[in-house]
């Protein structure tokens, strides 16, 4: 099997990702210009977490890359079919569903914070965290992605 990165649709994504956060942060995601597949590994190899849903009424991860998988602590097969919502507590939601709708609404937020629960029931805290919007090749939303260099186990 291959790369879950390495294949039409993780080198387009990952374009995607890189666009988007391009076009709200007017900065790049992965410094300099890189051709597709090359993009597509360095984000799944980042020293952050990166995690994208798509647009769904109730939203389903479609990306996770390597630090998210450990995270979150499911392989890519469980956490590509896990609904969103569900990486937060219960408690928490409320407070992810207006987060998200705020970024829905301005295209972004930076220095996002908040409490997440992997597979097994261990919490941790995202800090940082920058929640963007994504947009396709013809400027239409796509979903969402966030990504995050600091986290801490609770």
């Amino acid at each position: 099997m291959s790369e879950p990165w390495s294949t039409d649709w993780g080198c387009a994504h990952a374009a995607a990702l890189a666009r988007s956060f391009r076009h709200w942060l007017g900065r790049d995601l992965v410094p300099g210009r890189i051709e597709p597949r090359a993009l597509a590994e360095a984000l799944f190899h980042a020293p952050f977490v990166l995690v994208s849903h798509g647009t769904q009424p109730d939203p389903v991860l479609n990306y996770g890359n390597r630090a998210a998988l450990a995270l979150w602590e499911m392989p890519w097969d469980e956490l590509t079919r896990t609904p969103s919502r569900l990486t937060a507590e219960p408690v928490a939601r409320e407070e992810r569903a207006r987060l998200l709708a705020e970024v829905t609404a301005h295209g972004h937020i930076a220095n996002y914070a908040g409490v997440r629960i992997s597979k097994t029931g261990r919490r941790f805290r995202i800090q940082q965290a920058i929640v963007w919007n994504l947009l396709d090749e013809t400027g239409s939303h796509y979903g969402q992605a966030a990504m995050s260099d600091r986290w801490e186990l609770l």
